[in-house]
Formats: C-alpha cells, structure tokens, sequence
C-alpha cells in the first residue's frame, strides 16, 4: 500500500484558556505503556478514514471545554466552560482528564479555516460520539445524530463567518443502560462481563474541504471469479454530464481501470488477482476521480482486497470458504477495551499492536464483540492479514423506536464498512441480548450485503436461519453438527483465568476458569486446542472463538494483560496450538466415548481407606461407564447416577513403560476428586460440558505403576444435569499441519 502522509493543522485556542496547559490525564487503575506519550499536540493525527483519502483536511483532536447538561438548557454559545478534556477520549477515561461519570455534557472548541479553503464547501466529521450529538457552528443548530458507533458528517459551509474563530458546540446525551440502544457491554455499574462506559466522542473530529460537486461514498465489491472489483461512487450535486473514472493499481503498476456515470457500477479487471488472505494480505490502490471532461472536480484514494468468503461442500460437510478453499479460523473474542483510554486506543500504534500480537500467537481471525471499531483498526486487519467477524452491538431493543433506531444503526454499521477485506461475516445478535424478528433481519442483512456471511445469532438463541449455527461453552469448546445449508461454528470457547499481579484493574479478578500459574494455563489452552481440531475433523466446526485478546477491567480471561505489558501463556506454544501443531492424546484408560468401562459404583459414602488399591469393593454394584443423567451435555450415560454424590473404583493396566506426559480425560458435573492407588491425581470445582483434560499432580503421576492401578473417584451434584466420566490418555507427536 502506498502510504498517504497528511499534515495537522495546528488550531487555535478558545479564548480564556491555554490550549494543553489546563490538562493533564486522571489516575486511573491502570495504564498502557502508549499513555505516556498522549499529549494535546500529538493526539490520534492519522488521516482517519484510509478507505476514501483526501489530501486536505484539518485535524480537530485536542483540548476541548466541558460541561455537565441539563435536560432542555440552551446550548453555552460564546461561553467558556470550567473543565477541559482531551478529545477523542470519553469521559469516563483517564486519558481525556475528566474520568468521570455523565449522562449530558456540553463540548466547546474553536478554530480557523485555512486562507486557501475559500471557495470550498466544509465537512464537519465525528468518527463517532456516544449516543446522540447536536451540533453547532457559530450558534447556528446544523443537525443531530442518533447512534454511538457510526461515522457522521455535516456541511457547515453556511454557519462559517468569513474570517476569524469559529466555534462548536456539541450537545451529548448517553443514557447508557438506562436507555434502549445500543451500547455493546457499557453498564453505569461495572462487574462482571460489563464495563465502564464511554460517553461522548471518542473517536477523531475532522474537517475537510471539499468542491460542491464531489465523491460522496464508494461501494467496493471484488469479484474473484471475474476477476474484477465492482465499484459504485456516489456523488453529491452532481450533474449528468460527469463521470467517474477508477484506477486499480499494484505496487505502483495500473492493473486496470474502469469508467461509468455516479451512481453506476464500474467493473474494473484485475487479471490474475493476487488473493487477499491472512497469510499474504495483498492489497490494491484505488485512485478514483469524478471527472466534467478533462477537469477533475475531485478525488479520493482507497484500497481493496481481492477475496470472497463462502460456504461449499467439502467432503460432505458444509464449510467456510476463502476464496473458495476451506480455511480454518482460529480467533479471539476481542472487547476493544483499553484501560486507560475505555473505548478509544491511546494512539495507532496501540490498535495495531493487538492485531500484531493477535496474527504472532497463530490467529487468523478476531470476533469484534459487541463494538464496532474506529477505521483505522479495521486497516490493520486489512494490512496485516486478519479476518474479522463484526457483532453488531447489542441494545435492550424495547419497543418500536428503540428497535428501528437499531435497525438505523446496524444499517449504517454494514455501510460504513463493507470495504473493507478483513471483514467477512456481520453477527446480527450475541446471545439473545436484546434479540427479536431474527429471521427478518438476517434476511435484510443479507440483502444489505449479500458478498458476505451472516450469524443470526452468536450462541443460545439460534433461530437456524442465515449462514452460520453458532454454540458457546466455557470452558468448552462445544460444537453442533453442520447443516445442509449453515457451517458450524464455536462463537466462545475458553475464558482461562489468570490474574497478573501489578497488571489488574482492580484487586478483584475472575475467569470462568481460575488458572494457578502461566504453565497451568498454557497446558490447559492446549488441551481445549486439541479438542477444537479434533471438533474441525468431526462434527466438522469451520471456526472458533477463544475468549479472549486482553483482560478487560475485572475480567483476568486474556491472552494478555489488560495493559498489554504481558502475554500471559507462553507464546511459541500457543501459536503451535493454533496452528495445529501440537501431540495429540492417545487414550491408555480409555472413557465412556471409546467403549462401554465397567466400574464398581455406590451412592452410600464408603468405609475410610476407599481410595486403596486393596480396599475390598465387591459390596459395590457394577455398571459401565458414564454414570449420570440423561440429557446432561456431551454426557455417554449408561449407568444412571441421581443421588447427591457417588463413589466409582475401576482397575487399569499399563505397560513397563509409564509415559512422562499424561493427562486424566475427565467430563465431570460437579465437583470432582481422582484418586490414583490412594494418592490424590486432581480435582476440580463446578461442571464441564464435555470431556476435558486435567493434570495429573506430580504425586498422582509418580503413583502410576506397570502392572494393575487403581481409579478411585468421587463426585457430587448440586443442581441441573450430573455426570461422572474418568480416562487417561498420553500425549503423542503428530506431524505438522
């Protein structure tokens, strides 16, 4: 990609403050290493929409003043406010300086229209304000915006004086959970799985001068079959004597151009496409100009991908295609929380770092959670090679306006970013959050954009329409049979907890399964791996979703650190386990999955010294393998087990050579303790829903002997389902992928 530098016009100052002197960031619970070079001068300066660049534009990042709202006040026009605030961040972040919570705020700002702008029309653009903006030039109201994550834009050409300062004033009202849109994972009482909110702009404020008759918009869908890219530029106060001409070029070398009237597509070739794919992300230029005869009236530059995502038959199952073969997606739950900035990254670097750290660990795909992202992240995913699914994030959805103002927003969401490769599937709603007419909308969605797949729903609430059949299971992974005309996916699996000391939000910390050091969790991740390509061979899962890129706030489940000083596993491992590159495990004892075990089994506690090998058991009733309910998930019940808790003993035999690199296979619901010829081997609290692997303690495994051994094990129920299921298996190489 050719690389478009731009110049920040520096801006001037509201009278009765000195821009940056009155600011500085509030202590927050924790920061980056990339806080410490935010400053007023030097914040977010990136041209901040590389899908359609213009070489002119002024930088409106910075000191901002601030204001708490009331409900129906006039607007502060021509009035200082007390508190200054760094723009793009939200409120509630330490980096904006205020870090306080706010449902009404008033922005105010001045600055100047460069000299050699005469004569130009003047967009105003938010990259996003959180929820609903009204906006002001000079005093004059220029128009108001519902929705927290889209990009907007007015013409305020005719609220401009002809020289000198020029104010705005932005009116902001973020009902956050009290309200109906929607707002992702923003509560005003964080815990849990919900997090800090982020009211007010949070991302670039810009202006840009533009002709009266110019590029409105491009629609980029490329065609490999073609190959070609279809493009549609839209203009404004165009007339019917103009065309549009699109240039595709490669490395500096024109590869084939097209022209047509605005508004009509354009298919440019492009012999011999080279594919867009996580491995080798190619990208083209874009050169796109709107022309009256010979006169150019305007340009933009952009950039596309070459690639199609799919679903197609490959030996008998129904799978995601790229660019038409199977490629498996390993990927994470990706939050886009940050702790020092909430919703917005302290600069770009940061943005990329994640995605960086995410393709480095063996990732090829991220699951953009209930947020949507500036577009500057979504240009490293398309630089760097990562697919992304995007969630449309969640409201409550209650009642006829709230519902068409998310139906507004999951429209302008498909809009705003449908150019962009990395983007191959748009997820309509996350676990029944705030879910209704299902089947309506992933129809319409697909309709919207139809180059694309569509998720009806992301776990629990499938209403088996639309491309995919999506299960979450934590720690899982959980997988459902792929149908005639949907792939099967894992939407969420994992959620391994570990707490990093002088690297946490707060001192209480949680995960949905607590992990005691950095090699319990990296052997653990590798277990759930194991499971997922054993899952990619049957059922026969396209994809899944670990849980998750970072900690965010009290939620310790990262890969990394919630300040992203640490990656928490070791590195080459998990990369090889993404990859696929790791010992498969052989089943020594084998479970209920692999045949019908005999067990001796009681419901009555048993006499002490029942853990022994030489404990006499033959009072015991016998039954074979899985003991529990019917019913309970990824059980084998052939023995039935109701009570509040059961003991099991069975004899096992293993050769002279007692492997060093074992692990119990285990499906257990509830609490669990395995014994191993009276040595206690490994327990667990709460309940799995399938098989899982467990270490061994190092005494557990020193009493393995060749010969005959002795499982002893109890387990207890509380509620819901029960089971009870117990193997060995021993880790073997296998060859690469």
């Amino acid at each position: 990609m050719r690389k478009t530098w731009m110049l920040v016009i520096a801006v001037q100052a509201a009278p009765g403050f000195a821009a940056g002197a009155e600011w500085q960031p509030a202590k927050g619970p924790l920061a980056t290493r990339w806080a410490a070079g935010v400053s007023p001068g030097n914040v977010h300066p990136e041209y901040p929409r590389p899908q359609m660049v213009r070489a002119t534009w002024m930088n409106l990042n910075g000191i901002w003043q601030l204001a708490h709202a009331k409900e129906g006040e006039a607007a502060p026009v021509g009035r200082d406010l007390a508190t200054r605030i760094l723009v793009p961040f939200p409120v509630e972040s330490a980096l904006s300086g205020v870090m306080e919570q706010a449902e009404r705020v008033w922005y105010r700002r001045t600055f100047e229209i460069p000299a050699d702008w005469a004569g130009k029309r003047v967009l105003l653009h938010f990259g996003a304000v959180d929820w609903e903006a009204k906006v002001l030039v000079n005093g004059k109201e220029i128009g108001a915006h519902r929705g927290g994550y889209d990009p907007f834009s007015f013409d305020i050409t005719g609220a401009l004086k002809p020289s000198g300062a020029q104010e705005i004033v932005v009116g902001v009202f973020d009902p956050t959970d009290r309200g109906s849109q929607p707002r992702g994972k923003q509560v005003l009482k964080p815990g849990g799985i919900m997090y800090t909110p982020a009211t007010g702009i949070w991302r670039t404020v810009w202006l840009e001068p533009v002709p009266s008759t110019r590029i409105e918009s491009l629609k980029l869908t490329p065609d490999i079959d073609a190959p070609c890219l279809r493009v549609v530029v839209n203009g404004a106060g165009t007339s019917p004597g103009e065309t549009v001409v699109a240039i595709a070029s490669r490395n500096g070398r024109e590869v084939g151009r097209g022209s047509a009237k605005p508004g009509e597509e354009i298919r440019i070739p492009v012999p011999d496409p080279a594919l867009w794919t996580p491995d080798q992300p190619n990208l083209y230029d874009l050169a796109v100009q709107l022309r009256r005869g010979e006169e150019v009236l305007d340009r933009v530059e952009s950039y596309f991908g070459m690639r199609e995502i799919s679903l197609g038959e490959v030996g008998g199952v129904t799978r995601i295609l790229l660019n038409n073969r199977f490629v498996f997606q390993i990927g994470p739950l990706d939050q886009g929380f940050w702790p020092d900035g909430i919703y917005t990254a302290p600069n770009d670097e940061a943005l990329r770092y994640d995605i960086a750290v995410t393709k480095e660990l063996g990732f090829n795909m991220a699951r953009k959670h209930v947020k949507v992202e500036p577009e500057r992240w979504y240009y490293w995913c398309d630089k760097l090679g990562l697919l992304v699914w995007q969630d449309m994030p969640s409201g409550n959805n209650q009642g006829p306006e709230a519902r068409a103002q998310f139906e507004r927003e999951l429209r302008s969401m498909i809009q705003s970013y449908r150019n962009h490769p990395s983007i191959i599937m748009w997820v309509v709603f996350n676990e029944g959050w705030g879910q209704y007419d299902t089947e309506r909308l992933t129809a319409w969605v697909k309709e919207l954009d139809p180059s694309r797949l569509v998720s009806n729903a992301s776990g629990w609430t499938d209403k088996k329409v639309g491309d995919i059949i999506d299960v979450h299971a934590y720690p899982g992974p959980g997988f459902a049979p792929p149908e005639p005309t949907r792939a099967s996916v894992n939407g969420e699996f994992g959620g391994l907890g570990l707490a990093i000391p002088e690297h946490t939000w707060s001192e209480k910390s949680w995960g949905y399964q607590g992990m005691a050091d950095r090699e319990a969790l990296t052997k653990r991740y590798e277990g759930l791996l194991r499971r997922v390509w054993q899952g990619v061979e049957k059922p026969g899962i396209s994809a899944a979703v670990y849980t998750q890129t970072t900690d965010v706030e009290t939620e310790c489940n990262g890969l990394m650190t919630y300040d992203r000083a640490i990656v928490k596993m070791a590195a080459a491992r998990v990369t090889a386990s993404n990859r696929g590159e790791f010992p498969i495990l052989r089943a020594l004892v084998p479970t209920a999955r692999e045949e019908a075990v005999a067990w001796r089994y009681t419901f009555e506690k048993p006499a002490d010294g029942w853990t022994l090998p030489g404990f006499d058991d033959s009072g015991w009733k016998e039954g074979p393998a899985g003991f529990g309910t019917k019913g309970t998930p990824g059980s084998v019940v052939r023995t039935e087990w109701k009570t509040d808790s059961i003991w099991i003993r069975r004899t096992f035999t293993l050769g002279e050579r007692i492997p060093r690199d074992l692990s119990l296979v285990v499906h257990h619901d509830e609490d669990v303790e395995i014994h191993i010829n009276g040595v206690l081997a490994a327990k667990a609290t709460g309940y799995t829903t399938d098989y899982d692997e467990l270490s061994l303690t190092e005494e557990g495994r020193k009493a393995l002997r060749p010969g005959k051994n002795v499982f002893a094990v109890t387990c207890r129920q509380t509620g819901g389902g029960q089971y009870i299921d117990v193997g060995l298996g021993e880790l073997v190489e296998r060859e690469k992928r």
